[in-house]
């Protein structure tokens, strides 16, 4: 037990890190945004199939039409994602648009009580309404460098699109229990290339090794081998352990960004992105406000 732990957590802090990443070599890699895109669901769709090949999860037997069905939903939900993601970060910056993207747990709460009927508790409430202040911080203040105007307000929409986008697939997810993860990537990949063939520009390729470099590093490293080490590590750690590991993907970000672009946050922003993250992980982890009773009253 102790062991998958220790391997789990080593597995999911790796997985966070990658993740913490990927908006560098979105930018290095010199591309539009729906060719960088397609290039991820391309050479992540050759290792995953190479996975999946590996696991014997290329049976038919493996996932019921049905459920294909849906993971084709889940896959066009991601794969927008994506596109919207990496668009937000030359607007406003990897950093931003990471910490905004962490949104995504609110926006789970709020479909999961409209489509499922949950319950939205005070204490629910209470993270929403602690989230919203930090975006506010954010949205209202002086962008820096070179994010400012009306790009940095599209950068803070996209990435409230992409969490959107992200709380439907994990919406979709739910219902896609018991099928293995790695098939469920392998899907949405392949409908990602399927969704993008027609719209990637073909016509301006990588030019130089550092590009392609970028390219391949995002389809081999950011998607197959993240999504083995991720699903790995979920299937060894308890929720709340992988509740709090994913916080370091957010914060992996904003050193990356501050490491490779000197963008360091504005105060009221470094305020805001920590009131998004903490609220972030009190939902996630179930954080509640409870009054302690004296002994004699609760006799």
């Amino acid at each position: 037990m102790e062991k998958d732990l220790f391997r789990g957590s080593v597995e999911m802090t790796a997985a966070m890190i990658i993740s913490g990443t990927i908006g560098w070599f979105v930018l290095m890699s010199g591309q539009p945004v729906l060719s960088v895109v397609f290039w991820r669901c391309a050479i992540g769709a050759v290792t995953l199939l190479a996975v999946c090949a590996a696991l014997g999860l290329l049976r038919p037997d493996v996932i019921s039409r049905k459920l294909f069905g849906l993971a084709v939903i889940g896959g066009v939900a991601i794969v927008l994602n994506w596109v919207l993601l990496f668009a937000a970060y030359s607007r406003a910056s990897i950093a931003i648009a990471t910490t905004v993207y962490n949104v995504q747990p609110f926006m789970l709460v709020g479909l999961g009580a409209l489509i499922f009927k949950e319950k939205l508790t005070a204490t629910k409430l209470f993270w929403l309404g602690f989230a919203f202040a930090g975006m506010l911080l954010i949205v209202q203040a002086k962008p820096g460098g070179a994010y400012s105007g009306s790009d940095y307000m599209t950068g803070i929409a996209l990435s409230l699109g992409a969490a959107f986008l992200y709380a439907i697939a994990s919406i979709v997810a739910k219902r896609l229990k018991g099928t293995p993860p790695h098939l469920i990537a392998l899907i949405q990949v392949c409908v990602g290339i399927i969704m993008l063939v027609p719209l990637a520009d073909f016509t301006s390729l990588p030019q130089s090794t550092g590009q392609w470099a970028s390219i391949v590093t995002i389809g081999v490293v950011h998607t197959g081998l993240m999504y083995i080490l991720l699903y790995s590590a979920i299937q060894r750690l308890p929720t709340h352990i992988t509740g709090s590991l994913s916080f370091i993907y957010p914060i992996a970000a904003i050193m990356v960004d501050y490491i490779t672009f000197g963008h360091a946050l504005q105060p009221s922003q470094l305020v805001g992105s920590a009131a998004i993250l903490i609220a972030a992980a009190g939902t996630s982890l179930g954080w509640t406000f409870r009054r302690s009773v004296p002994a004699d009253i609760r006799a």
